[in-house]
């Protein structure tokens, strides 16, 4: 008889067959009584180890005899063989390691269950991803204590994943830092930046040929800072090696921007980033953050509390590409704009002086136009002179019809293509004596010449005809230097 509610695991030996397998597995720590005990029975000098480890082996098989689904964090991940050997372990909230134990998922098992678990959380097995698994223990006389894996749950990996995430935005939140970064105003243009990414990763590669471009042609300038990005104490590398590099920098000059750009890779790998501290000081910056972290479909806390968040690291340097490019296209259209401007004021202040000089002219009386030089009168006076020159030095034939008639004629030319090239006198401004006229091109007051009578040249500028009436009258009268005998009082002078 036994109450009920009692364990039957230490009756096993008396009960029937059909009710021992009908029972739970067993505890690890519960041995089961009757045969055990007679295969470990003592005898005189002690037995073997193998007959020991045996013993133990049975006892584990018994206890265990199906997977039991647990609970483990992966410290280490080796595939040997096709064979995948695993170091798990149990962790406290402070870190420290409670429990440790190897594991291994035979190839058979391997090739099923792994690419499922993969496929559904985007995770590959490695160190530091959470799990939980259907192990069976299982003891070896020659390899001693494991646990066989046949099964994981995925929908535990995912909410462990994103249970560590909402523990840092609430932590964030309280505090008042989540969107600190996030609401400072991007970045105008882009002359400094810092970019922090792993050594030799293939997505910094990406990154730097388009920056050397930029670089080239001296439109920004990037320096770099390197830390691990995956791993034990990875989080605070980076958060390290990005007060370092913003330290140095101050000194010299200000960063307009600090990238954190990392390549694509599994969700486990990309969870070391998932840190608090790191998080926090990603906040607490002073200057935008910019990340390009993973692929599309990756999103770390980074990612959420940064200034800016790309899809990959090549579209951040795009995307500093692009602002560089919109500042100088309006640079260029402000600086048309300017120059246009500018163009029409002076275009204007040149109207106004025109107008106001006119107007200074036309309200000032012009002083005597006998001291102002005449281009024109010089000229007329000069062909003049030389029909003088050319009438006494031409020879005096007899008669004196001879005489006359060449030295007229040429007289009469030059004095037209004088009287042709001087411009008529404008009209006076007023009538009456004291009239004044304007100081203009062709205005001019003149002196009869000797030999010549006086004829008011305001007349002549009244009236066309009467310049060639002048013009006769000048080429009648005698030369200077001809005896007045030569010329016929009279007769008609036309």
């Amino acid at each position: 008889y036994v109450p009920s509610g009692t364990d039957l695991q230490a009756f096993t030996a008396w009960l029937p067959a059909a009710e021992t397998a009908s029972l739970p597995p067993a505890l690890p720590t519960r041995l089961v009584p009757g045969r055990v005990a007679t295969d470990l029975a003592v005898p005189g000098r002690g037995i073997s180890l193998s007959q020991l480890l045996g013993g133990v082996a049975q006892a584990v098989s018994q206890a265990f005899t199906a997977g039991v689904w647990t609970l483990v964090e992966v410290l280490d991940a080796r595939l040997r063989g096709g064979h995948v050997y695993v170091e798990v372990s149990e962790r406290d909230a402070a870190g420290t390691v409670l429990a440790k134990a190897g594991a291994v998922i035979w190839a058979s098992t391997a090739g099923r269950i792994l690419p499922e678990f993969e496929r559904a959380t985007g995770a590959k097995l490695g160190p530091g991803i959470k799990l939980l698994v259907r192990a069976r223990p299982v003891f070896k006389p020659q390899y001693g204590f494991s646990l066989e894996i046949d099964a994981i749950d995925p929908d535990y990996t995912l909410g462990d994943l994103e249970a560590r995430k909402r523990e840092i935005r609430n932590r964030l939140r309280q505090e008042q830092l989540f969107d600190a970064n996030r609401l400072l105003p991007p970045p105008w243009d882009f002359n400094q930046v810092l970019v922090l990414a792993p050594q030799g990763a293939a997505g910094l590669g990406d990154f730097r040929a388009e920056a050397q471009r930029l670089e080239r042609f001296g439109l920004c300038r990037f320096r770099y800072a390197f830390s691990r990005f995956q791993g034990e104490g990875a989080a605070a590398e980076i958060r390290q090696a990005l007060l370092d590099a913003l330290g140095q920098g101050a000194a010299a000059t200000a960063f307009d921007a600090v990238v954190i750009i990392r390549g694509g890779g599994a969700v486990n790998d990309l969870a070391w980033l998932n840190d608090y501290a790191l998080a926090r000081c990603l906040c607490e910056l002073a200057i935008p953050v910019l990340t390009g972290i993973g692929h599309e479909r990756d999103s770390t806390v980074l990612d959420e509390v940064a200034n800016q968040c790309f899809d990959t690291p090549s579209k951040v340097v795009l995307g500093i590409e692009q602002l560089i490019a919109k500042r100088a296209a309006e640079a260029k259209a402000h600086f048309h704009q300017i120059a246009m401007s500018s163009r029409a004021r002076l275009q204007s202040a040149r109207r106004a002086v025109e107008q106001a000089d006119a107007g200074v002219r036309s309200a000032l009386p012009i002083a005597s136009p006998r001291c102002a030089p005449d281009p024109g009168r010089r000229y007329s006076m000069r062909l003049m002179r030389r029909a003088r020159s050319a009438s006494k030095s031409a020879p005096r034939p007899d008669s004196r019809c001879a005489l006359r008639a060449p030295a007229r004629r040429s007289r009469w030319r030059l004095c037209s293509s004088a009287l042709r090239s001087t411009p008529a006198r404008p009209a006076p401004w007023s009538t009456g004596s004291a009239a004044m006229w304007p100081q203009a091109p062709g205005a001019r007051w003149s002196k009869p010449e000797p030999g010549r009578k006086r004829c008011c040249e305001r007349s002549l500028a009244r009236d066309p005809r009467r310049r060639w009436r002048a013009a006769l009258h000048w080429c009648a009268t005698p030369m200077a230097g001809q005896s007045p005998a030569r010329h016929r009082p009279g007769r008609s002078r036309r």
